[in-house]
């Protein structure tokens, strides 16, 4: 069973403005939700230790691994097309013995074919798929997901959601999948922080939250998105 990963605090100012502050739990999945601007990248960053020096940063948390960017703590990016270099076949990016990337892939139902070929001969979708590949390499304890099946058709995306819940069953890593799409939430998670400018204002069981809304900004969301009719109480 997971153990839960606390972020107790997690508070950034920059000058005497307060962009973020907020604590939650990881236990096996959770999804960070709201609208552009709310803070949802600027946290990822944050655990993975990438924001702007000009920013101060708090971050107290508590987990039973050695919090290590890239080996312990991965992240699949939003928009595979820029986190590939586009000059470089696949197999290269890898950074593993070949037998290594074939048996990655195949966890995630690509050809080992497509390991010699270069970004830009890959689909979406495939693409996609290849930077999940990267991400879990290390097999990681926590993995981040920066809205990952935006760019994706409904069949990709259907199909992704599906291969990375079947890969955390079969790996164990705990998820923190950031999003403004209601329905991939909901598909995707078993708790749900919404976040409004910084600030969490409505957490809990995704079937609790999205069946009876308590905040208003909450209730803002999902009207906002059809999807998450199919998930109302």
């Amino acid at each position: 069973m997971m153990k839960p990963i606390h972020i107790d605090r997690l508070r950034i100012n920059h000058l005497n403005n307060v962009l973020v502050d907020v604590a939650f739990e990881i236990h096996t999945s959770l999804a960070l939700v709201g609208q552009s601007g709310s803070g949802k990248s600027l946290i990822l960053k944050t655990l993975l230790g990438l924001t702007d020096s000009a920013l101060d940063v708090t971050l107290e948390k508590r987990c039973n691994f050695e919090w290590v960017r890239g080996q312990s703590v991965a992240l699949v990016p939003q928009n595979p097309f820029t986190a590939l270099s586009p000059l470089t076949k696949i197999a290269n990016q890898m950074f593993l013995e070949r037998q290594r990337c074939e048996e990655i892939f195949g966890w995630l139902g690509l050809d080992s074919a497509l390991l010699n070929r270069y970004p830009n001969e890959l689909s979406g979708g495939q693409l996609q798929r290849v930077v999940v590949a990267m991400a879990l390499s290390f097999e990681p304890s926590l993995l981040l997901l920066d809205e990952p099946t935006t760019a994706l058709d409904p069949h990709a995306k259907k199909v992704m959601i599906e291969l990375l819940r079947t890969l955390q069953a079969k790996m164990g890593f705990s998820l923190l999948f950031v999003t403004h799409d209601m329905g991939v939430a909901a598909k995707m998670c078993e708790n749900i922080c919404v976040l409004k400018e910084g600030r969490i204002v409505e957490e809990g069981k995704m079937v609790s939250v999205l069946g009876n809304p308590k905040n208003d900004y909450t209730r803002q969301l999902m009207d906002a998105d059809f999807k998450t009719r199919n998930f109302r109480a």
